[in-house]
């Protein structure tokens, strides 16, 4: 299937959730009441339809990126901006919000640099074994959200390998602190920064925006500070929620809003 046909079938996936009363439109609608209060009704509507057509698109998307190899990805990639940042004297941690399409991030880095990416095992273990056999390609390794996981990312770190943690959904207590986003103050991963620091590591900001009218991806990497002068864990957690923050307002409609980001301060 090309990617316009794709992208078209996932604009209609994300009319139907807007134009239906789903469950998805009732949480991107609270979530973006929250995050966006000086919008006025209408701004409010128009970007929660626009991020429900987003979230169409990237479902539709999975399977055009699972079942194709690595390098057929690539083909999709119109631009590739500072690929230079994943060599580095020091340690590199991926930073990788849910912002455009994440799923291509992995794939694309793998191809430059053998990377482990975290991720939140499934509960059916079927699923969760075809999932692993789409991603952990080639020199694309995953490390499941435990401690297990946690001891293979750190040695990885050891035998300097990239890692890249997506931090941006609520892990419950365990691992985790308050701190603002969106001016929420919301629980935290604390994992990307406590790494970061004990291993004096060099954070890179890396996400695959979404090209209008299915024109492909483009795939960026930025060093982002998130490593506090005062050097505590609360705000070096508060300075990485804002650089994800910063990056989410360039073009709000890409970043995953019909997850439930807020549900350990609201009532979804």
């Amino acid at each position: 299937m090309p990617l316009r046909l794709n992208h078209f079938i996932g604009t209609l996936i994300g009319q139907c959730l807007y134009l239906t009363k789903s469950d998805s439109r009732a949480v991107v609608s609270k979530n973006i009441q929250l995050c966006f209060p000086k919008f006025n009704l209408e701004q409010q509507q128009i970007l929660i339809k626009k991020s429900l057509i987003e979230s169409g698109k990237s479902l539709s998307e999975s399977g055009f990126i699972w079942f194709r190899n690595f390098d057929d990805n690539a083909k999709y990639i119109t631009k590739k901006i500072g690929i230079e940042y994943l060599k580095s004297d020091k340690t590199v941690i991926l930073l990788v919000p849910h912002f455009g399409c994440w799923e291509l991030v992995a794939r694309m880095v793998s191809l430059s640099e053998p990377v482990v990416f975290m991720y939140k095992a499934l509960k059916n273990k079927q699923q969760n074994a075809l999932l692993l056999s789409k991603r952990e390609q080639g020199d694309l390794f995953m490390a499941s959200a435990n401690k297990k996981g946690i001891i293979k990312l750190q040695r990885a770190i050891n035998n300097k390998q990239l890692i890249a943690i997506l931090p941006d959904q609520d892990p419950g207590e365990v691992g985790s602190i308050l701190a603002p986003f969106f001016s929420q103050n919301t629980r935290t991963m604390t994992l990307l920064a406590r790494l970061a620091r004990k291993n004096n590591a060099q954070v890179v900001m890396a996400w695959a925006k979404r090209l209008p009218i299915a024109k492909g991806y483009e795939l960026n990497l930025k060093p982002v500070k998130i490593l506090s002068d005062t050097n505590t864990l609360e705000d070096d957690v508060s300075l990485m929620n804002k650089a994800i923050e910063d990056l989410v307002i360039t073009q709000p409609e890409q970043y995953l809003w019909n997850y439930k980001r807020f549900k350990s301060v609201v009532k979804y």
